[in-house]
């Protein structure tokens, strides 16, 4: 039986499901102000693999993540750039889409956007005034958190040790809250700014409430699993579950959070270096595969640090697989049921990913020596490396030959990085990826794969 640690409990139990062989997926979304960052990557391909292990395992997964299109960062980058906000909302999710593309990542089921959901927003705001779980100010609507039993819950701490503010955004008129941890469920709108109509005031809804309203529209009460980074976990999640708890509603029976990606130290991170500064420069730079195989063989739990040293073990690492792959073309049998058996074991004990990939690199060398020594166990091996990689979202195999101009060109790059030439090395780089190349370039030198 699949199991998770779950962040409520705080134990690895087993992942339940409403309906047998169907589960209900939400996970915060970005907010689309700026493009996509490490911790992005690291999140979609969490949950990614998370999805495609359980579908092939034969389960029908529903995954709906948002997008947060109406924010006070978007707010305020649309002011600085004197643009209008939507401008900003839309180029954001395009790229976005085309970074989560290029890593592989599956596209969520659904796709509901906060400024579609606003009067669902307001509508659930009204229920809690009435309820009296949520009062007015002169700035907006604050959930009371004291009418909450149990508030804290997921950050394990009481009402009486949060921080003030609940670390919400800045707002004003804080000292009109009944506590320091009240948040904003709807705030007022400044001259010039989006808003919309609501029975307190034009305004726009507060950051808590758009992702309970939308898991529990789209998922229905007591959906099954709700995901997210770590640094979601207080406020916006323990928030969310807030306004489920005061509308006394069912919320998710199952929380589960990925580790932080901590920033490397030493060397900056440089295109000309080859190293990577963000998830666009990474994508640009190495083949996108290489992000899914650092985090495969990091625990979801566990914080990664991204640096040139695992970027480069992880493009070897796909070089061996890639090359594996090549090699064992022709090899046809069903996969070895042992194989896969302790495969699925592996990943059912809180997706245990880097063992998982332990397991998958022995079968690869069990696989050779059955290759050199011509035994039929060969075929059934090899069959067993492709279906637990497919399971985690990792595609084998080289989509083409490099021509030999386009390694010309590999070549002046890394002479041109020796010499410390950076603008010619990055016109070199450009040029081959303009040719449809993903450029690698590790210590050992430049290579070319195709996209």
């Amino acid at each position: 039986m699949f199991a998770l640690y779950d962040t409520l409990t705080r134990e690895v139990r087993p992942l339940a499901m409403r309906e047998p062989g169907k589960l209900g997926m939400y996970l915060c979304g970005p907010t689309v102000y700026g493009p996509p960052h490490l911790g992005h990557g690291r999140a979609t391909l969490v949950y990614d693999v998370l999805r495609r292990y359980l579908e092939w395992r034969g389960i029908e997964v529903r995954l709906v993540s948002n997008i947060t299109d109406i924010d006070d960062k978007i707010i305020d980058r649309a002011n600085r750039e004197n643009r209008p906000w939507q401008d900003i909302t839309h180029k954001c999710e395009s790229v976005w889409f085309d970074a989560m593309g290029r890593l592989g990542v599956k596209r969520p089921t659904d796709i509901p956007h906060a400024t579609d959901y606003v009067e669902q927003m307001v509508h659930m705001i009204g229920a809690l005034v009435e309820r009296s779980a949520a009062y007015t100010t002169s700035d907006g609507v604050y959930l009371s958190v004291e009418s909450v039993p149990g508030y804290g819950a997921l950050a394990h701490q009481s009402l009486d040790d949060m921080l003030a503010g609940g670390g919400d955004r800045e707002v004003l008129g804080a000292q009109e809250k009944h506590h320091s941890a009240d948040f904003a469920l709807w705030k007022f709108s400044k001259p010039d700014e989006p808003s919309w109509p609501s029975p307190w005031g034009d305004g726009r809804p507060g950051w808590h409430s758009e992702c309970v309203v939308m898991s529990l529209e789209l998922l229905g009460e007591g959906f099954d699993l709700h995901c997210g980074g770590a640094d979601l976990r207080f406020p916006h999640h323990e928030n969310e579950r807030a306004q489920a708890v005061a509308l006394g509603k069912q919320f998710a029976n199952h929380w589960m959070h990925n580790g932080f990606v901590v920033d490397p130290e030493g060397e900056k991170m440089s295109k000309s270096i080859g190293n990577v500064a963000n998830l666009l420069d990474l994508l640009d730079n190495y083949d996108p595969r290489a992000y899914r195989m650092l985090l495969l063989q990091t625990h979801y739990r566990s914080p990664v640090k991204v640096g040139q040293d695992n970027i480069d073990a992880s493009v070897q690492a796909l070089t061996g697989l890639d090359s594996f792959a090549a090699r064992s073309e022709g090899q046809t049998a069903a996969a070895d049921a042992d194989t896969l058996a302790r495969f699925v074991q592996i990943m059912d004990n809180d997706l245990d990913t880097p063992n998982a990939m332990a397991h998958i690199f022995d079968t690869v060398r069990r696989a050779n020596t059955a290759i050199d020594a011509s035994e039929t166990a060969a075929g059934a091996l090899t069959a067993a490396v492709h279906e637990m990689c497919g399971a985690l979202g990792l595609q084998l195999g080289s989509t083409g030959q490099v021509a030999d101009d386009a390694q010309a060109l590999a070549v002046a790059l890394d002479a041109a990085r020796a010499a410390k030439d950076f603008a010619k090395a990055d016109a070199l780089r450009a040029e081959l990826q303009s040719l449809g190349y993903v450029v690698e370039t590790t210590k050992a030198g430049t290579t070319l794969r195709h996209v």
